[in-house]
């Protein structure tokens, strides 16, 4: 008789056998960068030579559709349809990367093929999001043979070729074929573990706002004997506009930036959860931020406002003159129940409060927040999997403290969300020498064979209404 702990069996020897590796150097080889200048051949290529195949094997019939988007790349979108009375879930996944930056990485490294060194599986890719998709199609395969060419669900399979470029035509493609993608749940693995060492599961993402705050006062600098004191300095004035807005502690100090209270359900999921620590991790800043939260608080139920650039003169040279123009770059990364459609209104307002109105405001970008109520059936059911599968607690986030177009699938299909990461957070995604820890994804193989096992089993009830 087939059983759970056979699939499970069956997905780590699929590791253990070296095929886990095989695919993932394969599928590493590929250079699929998305960030222009995009080569879509290449994209193009990975989805027809490597992601249709393994879905096919799957049972599923497999489109590659081109992206509303012109220019970007295409999106692979494949059914299986066993039963009508059936749950389906959708499976999401990314086939792009960043770029390889190749002259960077370490001596004997190279962003364009594996290498295994004891634990580290080094490649473009390996951590976000190849390695993490190629462990959910294996564990999907090993649920089909265990159970005798049958999920016991109906599975959906969409994979973008843009995530890393902001998922150019996401959106839309979500509206245009909304119906093809209807389902109960969305599952998907991107990101990191909270801990190498802790399953992890995140219900939604950080919302994320990108702006620009520009002093252009003048064409040209003056000479600052000769003219500073008569005239205003763009740099000072937008210091103080930034020291108007978050404090030197890292706390928000516009009303409309900061979120609402932390909803008591999140506040108890993260409880428990410590951030860092690892062994690679920076040293966290336990007095930084909002006043009287954790920092498990402080990252995934709360708001934060970086500034990131922060520009005037010639920095590598600096002169005697009074420069004619500064800007900032500054971001926002919000939780649900922030007003981010109205950011650059509330900003205009406060600085205008301030007798700033030389300040410039611009919103370059924004993505949305999104999470799945931390006591929502799925949760618990996801959660009772993890554990049972591995026989730790899992660390549960109601969101990720990063951004994911995760909205596309909360707010357009309407679909609750959960994601199970299978990398680690000192993996170097988007760096030289990113990596995958390979005992990482041998457990991440056991627990979606377990998981994708349990969806085909009797669902309760909460989750079939």
């Amino acid at each position: 008789m087939t059983t759970r702990d056979t699939a499970i069996a069956r997905a780590t020897a699929y590791y253990d056998s070296g095929a886990f590796l095989t695919d993932l150097r394969r599928r590493v080889a590929y250079p699929t960068v998305s960030q222009p200048p995009t080569d879509t051949a290449a994209l193009r290529t990975y989805l027809v030579d490597e992601l249709a195949p393994a879905v096919t094997r799957l049972g599923a019939t497999a489109r590659i559709i081109d992206n509303p988007t012109p220019e970007a790349g295409p999106l692979l979108l494949a059914h299986r349809h066993e039963a009508d009375h059936l749950p389906t879930v959708l499976v999401y996944g990314h086939a792009d990367v960043v770029p390889g930056q190749d002259d960077r990485w370490r001596t004997g490294l190279s962003p364009w093929h594996l290498v295994v060194e004891d634990d580290r599986l080094y490649g473009r890719g390996t951590a976000d999001n190849k390695g993490q998709h190629t462990v959910n199609i294996a564990a999907l395969e090993q649920v089909l043979t265990t159970r005798g060419s049958t999920l016991g669900f109906n599975l959906k399979f969409l994979m973008e070729t843009g995530e890393e470029s902001g998922s150019p035509g996401l959106h839309e493609f979500c509206r245009r074929f909304k119906d093809d993608l209807t389902a109960d749940l969305l599952i998907a693995s991107d990101g990191p573990r909270l801990a190498a060492d802790r399953p992890t599961l995140f219900l939604g993402s950080r919302g994320a706002a990108n702006l620009r705050l520009r002093v252009p006062l003048r064409d040209g600098a003056h000479h600052s004997g000769n003219w500073g004191g008569a005239l205003r300095n763009p740099a000072t004035v937008l210091a103080a506009a930034l020291a108007t807005m978050v404090d030197a502690r890292g706390r928000i100090l516009v009303e409309g930036l900061r979120p609402p209270a932390i909803p008591e359900p999140v506040r108890a999921a993260l409880a428990d959860l410590t951030v860092g620590g690892g062994e690679a991790d920076p040293t966290v800043d336990t007095d930084w931020g909002e006043p009287h939260l954790t920092p498990a608080e402080r990252v995934f139920a709360w708001n934060t406002l970086e500034i990131l650039t922060l520009s005037a003169g010639d920095p590598a040279k600096p002169v005697g003159a009074i420069p004619g123009t500064a800007h900032a770059d500054i971001q926002l990364r919000f939780v649900v129940g922030t007003d981010w459609q109205r950011l650059e209104q509330t900003i205009r307002a406060h600085l205008d409060a301030h007798a700033l109105p030389m300040v410039e405001v611009d919103l370059l970008q924004a993505v949305p927040a999104t999470r799945l109520d931390p006591d929502s059936p799925w949760v618990h059911w996801a959660t009772t999997s993890l554990h049972r599968t591995t026989g730790k607690p899992p660390a549960i986030l109601p969101n990720l403290g990063g951004t994911l177009p995760n909205d596309a699938f909360a707010d357009i299909l309407a679909l609750p969300t959960i994601w199970i990461p299978h990398s680690h957070p000192s993996c170097r995604q988007h760096a030289p020498d990113e990596h995958l820890l390979g005992s990482v994804a041998r457990e991440g193989l056991g627990i979606m064979a377990g998981l994708f096992w349990d969806l085909g089993e009797p669902l309760p009830e909460a989750c079939r209404t």
